[in-house]
């Protein structure tokens, strides 16, 4: 037995190294726990989320596996881990939208919603009576004032915004191929955008996949609803790709 493995037995433990274990093991629940990988991506007017949706078992109605939430009407958010926590944490995050809107009078923007689950997150590292929530979230929306939002809220309570990212099982891969993609991503139309995301889930997946194989939701302009994209659209989108690449 290591040294090191008197340290995880509580997460407000320090290891010599200055280390917390118990944050590394609900990282790595929230990156494997699921099996999935998500992308998310801001484009000039539109925000856009893509994940795998894998259906445990052939009774289950695939309508209700799903890993992309709403939060409000106009923000939405793609929670990758395990499936209990991230749903803990959309009903947390529904209710802080509900109480900013009921306290100041006007929604919440992407950006404080994801600043306020970062600190309750970072809250639960403190005591060794609670656990973080092994889900990472990419939260989503289109800001009056700076305009398309992505923001991802780790287990530790860390949270940054970004032109795209990606988390779960192939997180780093995802990352890579949006890195070669940088410098064009913030000026994708609504349908560049879409497909980038698509094309970049395929190519860290390594294989094509039909329209009710992923998820895709997306917000687009000011006044735009967050909303999931049904199967046809999904279908057109791959046709479109598919066409660009013969």
């Amino acid at each position: 037995m290591s040294r090191d493995s008197n340290y995880d037995h509580h997460i407000s433990i320090f290891s010599p190294q200055g280390r917390l274990y118990q944050m590394e093991y609900a990282f790595k629940a929230a990156s494997s726990a699921s099996g999935l990988t998500g992308i998310a991506l801001r484009g000039k007017d539109t925000c856009v989320v893509v994940t795998q949706r894998k259906v445990p078992d052939r009774l289950v109605v695939p309508s209700s596996v799903s890993h992309v939430f709403n939060i409000t009407s106009k923000i939405g958010c793609l929670a990758t881990g395990m499936i209990a926590d991230c749903h803990s944490a959309i009903q947390r995050a529904r209710y802080e939208a509900a109480d900013f809107e009921f306290k100041y009078g006007y929604s919440i923007p992407p950006a404080v919603l994801a600043k306020r689950m970062a600190d309750i997150a970072q809250v639960n590292t403190q005591s060794a009576s609670m656990r973080p929530l092994a889900v990472v979230m990419m939260i989503v929306g289109v800001d009056e004032e700076k305009g398309p939002q992505v923001l991802k809220v780790d287990p530790a309570g860390h949270f940054l915004p970004f032109k795209g990212t990606a988390s779960g099982a192939k997180e780093q891969e995802a990352t890579n191929v949006l890195e070669k993609r940088v410098e064009s991503i913030p000026e994708y139309s609504f349908d560049e955008t879409v497909r980038t995301a698509i094309v970049c889930l395929g190519s860290v997946l390594g294989s094509d996949f039909r329209g009710s194989e992923i998820e895709v939701a997306a917000v687009q302009g000011v006044q735009g609803k967050f909303r999931s994209l049904a199967e046809e659209e999904i279908e057109g989108h791959l046709n479109a790709i598919a066409d660009e690449n013969d």
